[in-house]
Order: C-alpha cells, then structure tokens, then sequence
C-alpha cells in the first residue's frame, strides 16, 4: 500500500524558515490571501497607483522598476518563486507607487493587501515577527546593493550576480540584466565573454 505524503503548501515551507506556525494558525494566515495569475508583460503595479498588495511569488518572474527623465530603464529589484515584491514605500504609507512592477514570465502569486497584513499581525503576533524579520533582510539586501553599486567594478557586480543568482540568467534577458546592474547592452556582452 502505498504511504500518502501529505505535502506543506509551499507558503507554509516559507514562513517556517523564520517562525513554526500548525497547521490550523496557517489555515488563518492563507485565509488572509488571494490568488492571482498574471500573464506575462502585465503589470501588478504601474507607477502612480498605491500598492495596496504585497505580492509572495509562487511562480515566475517579475521586476521593479521606474524610467528617469530620459527614458532610461533602472531595475530596482527581480522577484522569482519565493520572494516578496511590493513598492514598499507606497504600500507601508498607502501613497503614490514611485516604480512599476511588471511580470518577465507568466505568474501565479499569491498577495496580501496592506488592510488584510495589518488586521494579521495585530491579531497573531507570529506573523509580526515573521515580517520584521524578512523585513531586516530586505534592508541586509539593499544594503548590500548599494554597497556593491558603489565600491565594485561592472565586472564584479555581474559576477557576484551571476554567483548569488544563475538561475537568473536563464529567465531574465540580458537587456535588463544590463539594466539591473547599471552597464549597457553592450558592456554586458563584453562581461560575459
């Protein structure tokens, strides 16, 4: 006879890297979010709107990002299965989004709105926890950024990159690759080589 497993939902796997929830305190948590699947190219926030939902990927890839007054493209942020994404400035004040996120590949995401993430931590403190604690990741992460942005060579950032992240440069095309890292197409195809 076969044994039957009984898998965790992959959003249940997450939030336990950071706090132990039973089965019926994640019951409540999910009851909290929705699902949704975007297509790719389709926005889940344009510039100018508030971002009402943090978004936890399931599935697929997406990118934060805002044109300067050039018309340039500048990559804030890629988000793939596992990862959060949000214009954390308009979703924490509930003012105008500063970036637009859109999808690199067809998504399945689950989100949370700022209203349904308020009433769930001032109800289950575990879940307070769980977001400060991915929030100083967050703030670990962009530090690192910018660090990176400031002190080290194209060459090195596309390394470091390339080393954190490998899967990336299968999913992502090499125009916003160059985007994200603040070098031109063309730099880029040199690093490469």
């Amino acid at each position: 006879m076969l044994a039957i497993i009984k898998m965790k939902h992959p959003l249940k796997q997450h939030i336990e890297e950071i706090i132990k929830l039973t089965d019926e305190e994640f019951d409540f948590v999910l009851s909290h979010f929705e699902k949704t699947n975007k297509r790719k190219h389709q926005y889940v926030l344009q510039e100018g709107e508030i971002a009402d939902k943090e978004y936890w990927i399931v599935k697929g890839c997406l990118k934060s990002y805002f044109f300067d007054e050039n018309g340039k493209e500048h990559i804030l942020q890629f988000g793939m299965e596992n990862w959060w994404i949000t214009d954390y400035e308009s979703f924490v004040k509930q003012s105008k989004s500063k970036i637009s996120i859109d999808c690199i590949e067809d998504c399945e995401l689950l989100y949370i709105t700022f209203e349904n993430r308020e009433k769930l931590t001032a109800e289950m403190h575990k879940m307070e926890r769980f977001w400060a604690k991915k929030s100083k990741f967050g703030r670990i992460a962009l530090q690192n950024r910018i660090l990176s942005l400031l002190k080290n060579s194209s060459k090195e950032r596309y390394e470091l990159l390339l080393e954190q992240y490998p899967k990336l440069f299968k999913r992502v095309p090499k125009k916003l690759i160059a985007s994200y890292l603040g070098v031109s197409r063309e730099t880029l195809s040199r690093l490469n080589s």
